[in-house]
């Protein structure tokens, strides 16, 4: 870990790059992985210079891979970004204890993360309890190994909680915004000045939330169409509301697709523009665990979607 809280925060205000790790034969596609991590790395068309930045998260199936694989597939990875871009790696909270042993294993890595995104936590919970809990993961793996943490907000009773780590915990330094526009205003005007990035986080449509006072997004398409993404950020930080919204029609209709039904095709449909976009220098992979290659009819839908979008690969 090298940058700063204040720089990491700050380097935040961009496109989180969460690519889909291919797959092949049932396990993870390493040399697929590698290309796309290339790609992203070779293809950064933020302005001024700014690092990319990745993450191994949701749209990764981070949740389906085993701990062991996700320690190998994070230091893979972390290996490769270290120098050339900024890598943040995604924890599922539960069993907690699990949680705390492969974010300290990461920690330890020659190239450990700069931070870890705390994934929504499944199984039963009450806000309250979660907040005493992360606090005190924070505070022990921030202490013991200069652990970071960025809150993912997916329910909205959990959105005071995620304020108050912010303010509360040095080693919380930003919120991951999923769940609704709405709740954006509260959340900004809640964290106080300096204290952590309110980024969003459920794509490139985004620009309403930018207005509202979000800095950065996440993107599960970068990986297949840099230059769409990055462009978006671009002009948020310029604050050209109206040369983002051209942007973000052309992306609309394939994620639209993506998030339907529930998130179904959040993967697979990455998957399958990456196939059919025809380009070679990224994998796709044959589908992940829970996450076969769409229906005929979908990967027509995608055909479709992504035609004003290859001009942005």
């Amino acid at each position: 870990m090298s940058l700063s809280n204040e720089a990491l925060m700050e380097a935040l205000d961009t496109v989180v790059s969460i690519p889909a790790v291919p797959f092949q034969g049932g396990g993870i596609d390493y040399s697929g992985h590698s290309k796309n991590i290339d790609y992203l790395l070779n293809n950064n068309h933020l302005d001024g210079g700014r690092a990319r930045v990745i993450s191994i998260a949701g749209t990764s199936l981070v949740h389906h891979i085993s701990t062991d694989d996700q320690l190998e597939l994070m230091e893979a990875t972390a290996a490769q970004i270290a120098g050339r871009g900024i890598f943040i790696s995604s924890v599922a909270p539960n069993p907690i204890a699990d949680a705390e042993r492969l974010i300290a294993a990461q920690c330890r890595l020659a190239a450990a993360p700069e931070a870890f995104l705390l994934m929504p936590l499944s199984g039963v919970a009450d806000p309250e309890g979660m907040y005493h809990d992360y606090k005190a993961l924070a505070e022990r793996l921030g202490t013991e190994h200069g652990a970071r943490f960025i809150y993912y907000l997916r329910q909205q009773n959990q959105a005071p909680i995620a304020v108050r780590l912010l303010n509360d915990s040095a080693h919380f330094i930003g919120v991951k915004i999923g769940t609704s526009p709405e709740d954006v205003p509260a959340i900004v005007s809640g964290v106080h000045e300096g204290a952590g990035a309110v980024v969003w986080g459920i794509g490139d449509r985004c620009t309403g939330p930018a207005e509202a006072g979000t800095r950065g997004h996440t993107s599960g398409i970068n990986v297949v169409f840099a230059r769409a993404s990055d462009e978006i950020n671009n002009a948020h930080r310029r604050r050209d509301w109206t040369a983002a919204r051209v942007i973000e029609e052309l992306v609309t209709p394939l994620e639209e697709i993506r998030f339907r039904n529930n998130r179904a095709y959040n993967y697979s449909a990455v998957v399958e523009a990456m196939h059919l976009s025809g380009f070679d220098d990224i994998a796709g992979g044959e589908g992940g665990p829970f996450n076969p290659r769409v229906p005929a009819n979908v990967a027509a839908e995608v055909k479709a979607a992504i035609q004003p979008l290859l001009a942005y690969h």
